[in-house]
Protein backbone atom coordinates (compact mmCIF):
# COMPACT_ATOMS: atom_id res chain seq x y z
CA UNK A 1 0.00 0.00 0.00
CA UNK A 2 1.42 3.40 -0.99
CA UNK A 3 1.28 6.57 1.11
CA UNK A 4 -1.48 7.86 -1.16
CA UNK A 5 -3.48 4.66 -0.71
CA UNK A 6 -3.17 5.06 3.07
CA UNK A 7 -4.07 8.75 2.94
CA UNK A 8 -7.29 8.00 1.03
CA UNK A 9 -8.28 4.86 2.92
CA UNK A 10 -11.96 4.53 3.92
CA UNK A 11 -12.79 2.05 6.70
CA UNK A 12 -16.30 0.62 6.63
CA UNK A 13 -18.33 1.18 9.81
CA UNK A 14 -21.68 -0.02 8.48
CA UNK A 15 -23.58 -0.10 5.17
CA UNK A 16 -23.78 3.70 4.94
CA UNK A 17 -20.83 4.98 6.97
CA UNK A 18 -17.04 5.00 6.52
CA UNK A 19 -14.35 6.40 8.78
CA UNK A 20 -11.57 8.38 7.09
CA UNK A 21 -8.60 10.41 8.29
CA UNK A 22 -7.79 13.43 6.13
CA UNK A 23 -4.04 13.67 5.63
CA UNK A 24 -2.31 17.06 6.18
CA UNK A 25 0.21 16.10 3.47
CA UNK A 26 -2.24 17.14 0.74
CA UNK A 27 -2.69 20.80 1.70
CA UNK A 28 -2.45 23.80 -0.63
CA UNK A 29 -1.44 26.57 1.71
CA UNK A 30 -3.86 25.52 4.44
CA UNK A 31 -6.93 24.01 2.71
CA UNK A 32 -6.75 20.41 1.53
CA UNK A 33 -6.66 19.82 -2.21
CA UNK A 34 -10.10 19.14 -3.72
CA UNK A 35 -8.89 16.26 -5.87
CA UNK A 36 -7.46 14.52 -2.82
CA UNK A 37 -10.79 14.96 -0.99
CA UNK A 38 -12.66 13.49 -3.97
CA UNK A 39 -10.35 10.47 -3.93
CA UNK A 40 -11.24 9.89 -0.26
CA UNK A 41 -14.96 10.07 -1.04
CA UNK A 42 -14.59 7.74 -4.01
CA UNK A 43 -12.83 5.04 -1.96
CA UNK A 44 -15.97 4.74 0.15
CA UNK A 45 -18.36 4.95 -2.80
CA UNK A 46 -16.63 2.21 -4.79
CA UNK A 47 -16.39 -0.04 -1.73
CA UNK A 48 -20.16 0.28 -1.29
CA UNK A 49 -20.94 -0.23 -5.00
CA UNK A 50 -21.33 -3.48 -6.97
CA UNK A 51 -19.08 -1.91 -9.65
CA UNK A 52 -15.36 -1.18 -9.67
CA UNK A 53 -14.88 2.25 -11.17
CA UNK A 54 -16.14 5.82 -10.53
CA UNK A 55 -16.97 6.83 -14.09
CA UNK A 56 -18.63 10.17 -13.28
CA UNK A 57 -18.37 12.39 -10.19
CA UNK A 58 -19.94 15.75 -9.45
CA UNK A 59 -18.80 17.31 -6.18
CA UNK A 60 -19.91 20.50 -4.48
CA UNK A 61 -17.48 21.95 -1.95
CA UNK A 62 -19.54 23.53 0.81
CA UNK A 63 -16.63 24.09 3.17
CA UNK A 64 -12.92 23.41 3.48
CA UNK A 65 -12.44 20.40 5.82
CA UNK A 66 -9.50 20.27 8.18
CA UNK A 67 -6.94 17.48 8.35
CA UNK A 68 -7.97 14.79 10.81
CA UNK A 69 -10.86 12.38 11.42
CA UNK A 70 -14.00 12.61 9.28
CA UNK A 71 -16.73 10.35 7.96
CA UNK A 72 -18.13 9.55 4.55
CA UNK A 73 -21.83 8.79 4.39
CA UNK A 74 -23.13 6.99 1.31
CA UNK A 75 -26.68 6.57 0.03
CA UNK A 76 -27.37 4.11 -2.76
CA UNK A 77 -29.84 5.76 -5.14
CA UNK A 78 -30.13 3.04 -7.77
CA UNK A 79 -28.17 0.04 -9.03
CA UNK A 80 -28.76 -1.60 -12.40
CA UNK A 81 -26.96 -4.24 -14.44
CA UNK A 82 -24.22 -1.91 -15.69
CA UNK A 83 -24.23 1.24 -13.52
CA UNK A 84 -25.01 2.36 -9.97
CA UNK A 85 -25.77 5.82 -8.63
CA UNK A 86 -24.65 6.97 -5.19
CA UNK A 87 -24.92 10.13 -3.14
CA UNK A 88 -21.94 10.67 -0.84
CA UNK A 89 -21.18 13.27 1.83
CA UNK A 90 -17.94 14.06 3.63
CA UNK A 91 -18.90 15.01 7.20
CA UNK A 92 -16.65 16.45 9.88
CA UNK A 93 -17.81 17.22 13.43
CA UNK A 94 -21.40 16.72 12.30
CA UNK A 95 -21.18 19.28 9.48
CA UNK A 96 -21.30 18.36 5.79
CA UNK A 97 -18.18 19.59 4.03
CA UNK A 98 -18.58 18.10 0.54
CA UNK A 99 -21.50 16.46 -1.25
CA UNK A 100 -21.13 14.35 -4.38
CA UNK A 101 -23.17 12.37 -6.86
CA UNK A 102 -21.18 9.43 -8.22
CA UNK A 103 -21.89 6.99 -11.04
CA UNK A 104 -19.99 3.71 -10.84
CA UNK A 105 -19.53 1.04 -13.51
CA UNK A 106 -16.88 -1.49 -14.55
CA UNK A 107 -14.68 -0.35 -17.42
CA UNK A 108 -12.90 -2.74 -19.77
CA UNK A 109 -9.56 -2.06 -21.43
CA UNK A 110 -11.09 -1.93 -24.90
CA UNK A 111 -9.73 -0.19 -27.96
CA UNK A 112 -11.84 2.93 -28.65
CA UNK A 113 -14.19 3.03 -31.60
CA UNK A 114 -13.18 6.67 -32.07
CA UNK A 115 -10.62 8.82 -30.28
CA UNK A 116 -9.88 12.51 -30.85
CA UNK A 117 -6.11 12.85 -30.95
CA UNK A 118 -5.89 16.51 -31.97
CA UNK A 119 -4.98 17.87 -28.52
CA UNK A 120 -2.05 20.07 -27.54
CA UNK A 121 1.38 18.51 -28.09
CA UNK A 122 3.52 18.86 -24.97
CA UNK A 123 7.31 19.28 -24.97
CA UNK A 124 9.24 16.28 -23.69
CA UNK A 125 9.31 15.91 -19.89
CA UNK A 126 13.04 16.74 -19.87
CA UNK A 127 12.23 20.07 -21.57
CA UNK A 128 9.63 20.98 -18.95
CA UNK A 129 10.34 22.49 -15.53
CA UNK A 130 9.44 21.94 -11.89
CA UNK A 131 7.95 24.63 -9.72
CA UNK A 132 10.33 25.90 -7.00
CA UNK A 133 9.96 24.15 -3.66
CA UNK A 134 7.53 26.15 -1.51
CA UNK A 135 8.70 27.73 1.74
CA UNK A 136 8.06 25.47 4.76
CA UNK A 137 5.74 28.05 6.33
CA UNK A 138 3.57 28.23 3.20
CA UNK A 139 1.57 25.10 4.09
CA UNK A 140 1.95 23.80 0.51
CA UNK A 141 2.49 20.18 1.52
CA UNK A 142 0.85 18.78 -1.63
CA UNK A 143 3.96 19.52 -3.70
CA UNK A 144 5.97 16.88 -1.84
CA UNK A 145 3.49 14.17 -2.88
CA UNK A 146 3.70 14.91 -6.61
CA UNK A 147 6.23 14.98 -9.41
CA UNK A 148 5.04 17.57 -11.93
CA UNK A 149 6.92 19.02 -14.92
CA UNK A 150 5.35 22.18 -16.37
CA UNK A 151 5.20 23.52 -19.89
CA UNK A 152 7.33 26.67 -19.39
CA UNK A 153 4.96 29.29 -20.90
CA UNK A 154 2.17 28.33 -18.50
CA UNK A 155 4.17 29.20 -15.37
CA UNK A 156 5.32 32.64 -16.54
CA UNK A 157 3.17 34.05 -13.74
CA UNK A 158 5.89 32.96 -11.29
CA UNK A 159 8.21 35.64 -12.66
CA UNK A 160 5.49 38.23 -13.32
CA UNK A 161 5.03 37.32 -16.99
CA UNK A 162 1.62 35.57 -17.28
CA UNK A 163 0.49 34.75 -20.81
CA UNK A 164 -2.81 36.57 -20.29
CA UNK A 165 -4.75 33.38 -21.12
CA UNK A 166 -6.22 31.00 -18.51
CA UNK A 167 -4.07 27.92 -19.10
CA UNK A 168 -1.89 25.37 -17.30
CA UNK A 169 -0.10 22.29 -18.65
CA UNK A 170 2.11 19.68 -17.01
CA UNK A 171 3.26 16.10 -16.80
CA UNK A 172 2.05 14.42 -13.61
CA UNK A 173 2.93 11.38 -11.52
CA UNK A 174 3.05 10.57 -7.83
CA UNK A 175 6.37 11.25 -6.07
CA UNK A 176 6.25 7.74 -4.61
CA UNK A 177 6.29 5.22 -7.47
CA UNK A 178 2.69 4.22 -8.16
CA UNK A 179 0.86 3.27 -11.33
CA UNK A 180 -2.03 5.67 -11.94
CA UNK A 181 -5.51 4.41 -11.08
CA UNK A 182 -8.94 6.10 -10.83
CA UNK A 183 -8.10 7.59 -7.41
CA UNK A 184 -4.83 9.06 -8.69
CA UNK A 185 -6.85 10.51 -11.58
CA UNK A 186 -9.25 12.15 -9.11
CA UNK A 187 -6.22 13.92 -7.65
CA UNK A 188 -4.74 14.70 -11.07
CA UNK A 189 -7.78 16.56 -12.43
CA UNK A 190 -7.37 19.13 -9.64
CA UNK A 191 -3.57 19.15 -9.32
CA UNK A 192 -2.66 22.00 -11.69
CA UNK A 193 -2.20 25.54 -10.42
CA UNK A 194 -5.45 27.42 -11.15
CA UNK A 195 -5.54 28.33 -14.84
CA UNK A 196 -6.53 31.86 -13.82
CA UNK A 197 -2.93 32.43 -12.61
CA UNK A 198 -1.86 32.63 -16.25
CA UNK A 199 -4.55 35.27 -16.79
CA UNK A 200 -2.91 37.44 -14.12
CA UNK A 201 -4.81 36.49 -10.94
CA UNK A 202 -3.17 35.29 -7.72
CA UNK A 203 -4.24 33.77 -4.40
CA UNK A 204 -6.21 30.75 -3.32
CA UNK A 205 -8.91 29.99 -5.89
CA UNK A 206 -11.48 27.81 -4.08
CA UNK A 207 -13.39 25.26 -6.14
CA UNK A 208 -17.17 25.51 -5.78
CA UNK A 209 -18.30 22.71 -8.11
CA UNK A 210 -16.25 20.08 -9.97
CA UNK A 211 -17.38 17.35 -12.34
CA UNK A 212 -15.00 14.79 -13.76
CA UNK A 213 -15.32 11.66 -15.89
CA UNK A 214 -13.15 8.55 -15.90
CA UNK A 215 -12.91 7.64 -19.60
CA UNK A 216 -10.45 4.74 -19.54
CA UNK A 217 -8.13 2.89 -17.19
CA UNK A 218 -4.71 4.58 -17.43
CA UNK A 219 -1.51 2.89 -18.55
CA UNK A 220 1.59 3.12 -16.31
CA UNK A 221 3.84 6.15 -16.66
CA UNK A 222 3.45 9.90 -16.88
CA UNK A 223 0.04 11.48 -17.14
CA UNK A 224 -0.33 14.64 -19.23
CA UNK A 225 -2.59 17.39 -17.88
CA UNK A 226 -3.91 20.07 -20.22
CA UNK A 227 -5.87 22.81 -18.45
CA UNK A 228 -7.73 25.78 -19.93
CA UNK A 229 -10.50 28.25 -19.16
CA UNK A 230 -13.20 29.95 -21.20
CA UNK A 231 -14.26 32.94 -19.10
CA UNK A 232 -12.95 34.95 -16.15
CA UNK A 233 -15.64 37.37 -15.01
CA UNK A 234 -17.22 38.81 -11.89
CA UNK A 235 -14.90 36.97 -9.53
CA UNK A 236 -15.56 33.57 -11.12
CA UNK A 237 -13.67 31.39 -13.59
CA UNK A 238 -14.08 27.99 -15.19
CA UNK A 239 -11.36 25.38 -15.65
CA UNK A 240 -11.33 22.35 -17.95
CA UNK A 241 -8.67 19.65 -17.66
CA UNK A 242 -7.93 16.83 -20.08
CA UNK A 243 -5.80 13.93 -18.82
CA UNK A 244 -3.96 11.57 -21.14
CA UNK A 245 -1.92 8.53 -20.14
CA UNK A 246 1.48 7.29 -21.26
CA UNK A 247 -0.04 5.86 -24.45
CA UNK A 248 -1.64 9.18 -25.32
CA UNK A 249 -5.19 8.00 -24.58
CA UNK A 250 -7.78 10.29 -23.04
CA UNK A 251 -8.35 8.78 -19.58
CA UNK A 252 -10.09 11.60 -17.69
CA UNK A 253 -11.68 14.98 -18.28
CA UNK A 254 -13.04 17.55 -15.87
CA UNK A 255 -14.72 20.93 -15.58
CA UNK A 256 -14.91 23.06 -12.48
CA UNK A 257 -16.31 26.43 -11.44
CA UNK A 258 -14.17 28.36 -8.97
CA UNK A 259 -13.74 31.75 -7.35
CA UNK A 260 -10.93 34.03 -8.45
CA UNK A 261 -8.37 34.35 -5.66
CA UNK A 262 -8.00 37.57 -3.68
CA UNK A 263 -4.32 37.15 -2.81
Amino acid sequence: MTKFDEATQAIRVDETTYDVCLDPGYAIGGPLNGGYLMAVLLRAVVDSSPFEHPVSTTAQFHRSPAAGPARVRVEQLKAGKTVAFTRASLVQEGVTQIEALVTTATLQDDEPTYADETGYVMPRPEDCVRLPDPKPESGMTLNAQLDMRFDPPTIGWLSGRPTGRPESRAYFRMAEPQDPDPYVLALAVDALPPVVFSAGARGWAPTVDLTWHLRALPAPGWLTLIGSGRLVSGGWFDEEVEVRDGRGRLVAQSRQLARVGRG
